[in-house]
């Protein structure tokens, strides 16, 4: 968890404005992962760059250029959100890995919850954000306890249609102040 943490907060530096990124089509079964799932992670970055005021501004590239990658994981990966520090031709990055479990539910919209806003809170992680103990923040870990359904349900109260999701970032103002903070350095 150390090296997690200490790799993450090399991702960007604080004066970092642009930043690269390429997420993984949707091609693999097992994974979970539906085409617009792809779009809500580039939702999830939208977000992010709109909660920073103008400190931060995302540009797709390919995967080798990319300095946040997001990776569709497989269930025998045995992950469901991690954030990875990499290196990226010299400077460091992250791979976002996204395991998609929905536990089998038919509502498209629980889906695009649970994809959102995982997608959301580990690209948080790559921008250097760590977690919180408050239940409201993005960045909230359920090691702190919590009503993990509840969570993503009280989202999902707020979507009567997909496109609701670009409406409500799931972004706390305190994630948005950590953020700029963060980035004001």
């Amino acid at each position: 968890m150390k090296k997690f943490l200490l790799s993450v907060s090399l991702l960007i530096s604080a004066h970092a404005a642009e930043l690269s990124f390429w997420i993984e089509p949707c091609t693999h079964p097992e994974t979970g992962c539906v085409a617009g799932d792809v779009e809500l992670a580039r939702w999830s970055l939208e977000a992010w760059e709109k909660a920073s005021a103008g400190k931060l501004h995302f540009v797709e590239s390919d995967r080798d250029n990319a300095r946040i990658r997001l990776i569709w994981a497989l269930p025998s990966q045995g992950l469901y959100g991690e954030t990875i520090g990499i290196r990226v031709k010299g400077q460091p990055g992250a791979q976002v890995n996204i395991r998609i479990e929905d536990e089998g539910t038919k509502d498209p919209l629980f889906h695009a919850t649970i994809v959102y806003l995982t997608c959301l809170h580990e690209s948080g992680h790559a921008l250097g954000l760590d977690h919180t103990r408050n239940f409201d923040d993005i960045m909230y870990s359920f090691q702190f306890g919590g009503d993990i359904p509840e969570y993503f349900a009280r989202y999902r109260r707020k979507l009567a249609a997909r496109e609701d999701v670009r409406k409500n970032s799931a972004i706390s103002p305190i994630d948005r102040d950590r953020l700029i903070e963060r980035f004001s350095r």
